[in-house]
């Protein structure tokens, strides 16, 4: 089979033959007719989209199924689509699907085994990416970053492997790893499903997985699909960011008891892109639980998962995770955890020259003319009072509130020392005892 390249990441070809497939026979003849069965669908054409396989191999499907009398030529032909022969289930067929429906409710695509999507992992691994310093700064232009910062981060992100960020609230630890998303500009492919030992595991997910540009809008859509197999959706990287509501069960695979279907866990959903852990240490389980979790894939490039009936299975773990944390690192991970981690990165507010900077650029940004006297009055007389401590968050959150204060008095937008006082007020608590 031809290899297409794409965009820089070579894409799985598609089948050429039932063979090709590499799938049970039952299961593809079984997924076939549920498809027919759940869609109403009568012609090869529309079925081949629906099961998303080159229309020669779903004939082969069809054949198969009509050698074994589940399916019939309707011995008429449709005038809209070519004069294709029509196909029907027959009381074989339909009595077939709904027993095969009683065991799993998939139908559609068809899924890719798992053997043959770890292949396509590597081809489009996210090890295999080098980002420039120029894409980076070029990704994390809204923010105001120390050039010391990204000496480490650069390296971090192209090994591919796993970072940690620490530091002070407050600083961008979030942006920074959203910076880090939007510098991978390249696409990949996901597969709708994949299959495992006769089981059926859903990973295409639209809310994670951003689709590539409608094919519908370009001209050579119909030569891209021909392309690769689509069996898979040509995607952006995937991004998964999780928070405090992360949780162990979250990372297995998830089972539809009704449906009799697994739907991929959250990292496997992220591979070949980012897997965030936002706000580190503010979950349920222990944060060292989390990262115990996470050993083994990435010492190893593996994950392993579990089916109801107990059976474990490897797949690939291909993911840059991205853990960010408020807490010092020491205080919430043993040694061995902390080894585990290729890169340590702290994230510490800004100088008070960056701070100004930051400061400027988010008052022009927001229309709020600066006043140097009320500069002077922020730094001289506030900032001591928490010891001259600068956080990224602070410019957004003064200015935001002195324009409050400007809508709700009706003044024009403007800065002086009184309103940097008032501003000032909310940012933070008073220390008092409150009496009850």
């Amino acid at each position: 089979m031809n290899m297409q390249v794409t965009h820089g990441v070579q894409a799985p070809p598609p089948p050429t033959t039932m063979e090709d497939m590499r799938l049970p026979i039952v299961m593809m003849r079984d997924i076939l007719i549920k498809t027919m069965f759940r869609k109403s669908l009568d012609l090869v054409t529309d079925i081949a989209l629906a099961l998303c396989l080159p229309r020669t191999v779903t004939q082969e499907l069809v054949d198969m199924a009509r050698e074994q009398r589940l399916i019939e030529a309707t011995g008429t032909m449709s005038a809209t689509a070519g004069n294709e022969m029509g196909y029907q289930l027959t009381d074989l067929g339909k009595a077939r699907a709904l027993d095969a429906l009683s065991q799993s409710e998939y139908y559609g695509a068809m899924p890719v085994p798992l053997n043959v999507y770890a292949e396509q992992v590597k081809r489009q691994s996210i090890r295999n990416i080098q980002i420039t310093r120029q894409e980076l700064t070029d990704a994390m232009g809204h923010l105001v970053l120390p050039d010391s910062l990204l000496d480490h981060l650069g390296p971090a992100v192209s090994a591919g492997r796993s970072i940690l960020m620490y530091g002070p609230p407050g600083n961008g630890k979030s942006s920074i790893s959203n910076g880090i998303r939007d510098a991978m500009g390249d696409k990949i492919y996901v597969p709708y499903a994949i299959e495992y030992a006769g089981q059926v595991i859903t990973v295409y997910d639209p809310i994670v997985h951003s689709a590539a540009e409608s094919e519908k809008s370009d001209p050579n859509s119909l030569r891209l699909r021909r392309s690769f197999d689509t069996r898979y959706v040509r995607c952006e990287r995937p991004t998964v960011i999780t928070g405090g509501e992360l949780t162990l069960d979250m990372l297995d695979l998830v089972y539809n008891p009704t449906a009799r279907t697994y739907q991929a866990s959250l990292q496997l959903k992220a591979t070949g892109g980012i897997f965030i852990v936002d706000d580190l240490g503010r979950q349920v389980e222990p944060p060292q639980n989390l990262v115990n979790r996470w050993i083994v894939p990435l010492e190893e490039s593996k994950d392993i998962l579990a089916l109801q009936s107990g059976e474990k299975f490897e797949v690939p773990f291909d993911t840059l995770a991205i853990f960010s944390t408020n807490f010092h690192p020491n205080k919430i991970f043993d040694q061995a955890a902390l080894r585990r981690i290729f890169y340590k990165i702290k994230i510490d507010g800004p100088c008070q020259k960056d701070f100004l900077k930051i400061f400027a650029m988010v008052a022009r940004k927001k229309g709020l003319p600066l006043d140097e006297a009320s500069l002077v009055h922020l730094l001289k007389k506030k900032y001591p009072e928490i010891d001259n401590v600068y956080a990224n968050y602070q410019p957004v959150f003064l200015i935001d509130q002195m324009i409050s204060i400007c809508q709700f008095e009706g003044i024009p937008y403007q800065m002086s020392p009184e309103l940097i006082d008032r501003a000032w007020a909310n940012m933070f608590v008073e220390e008092s005892e409150i009496i009850n």
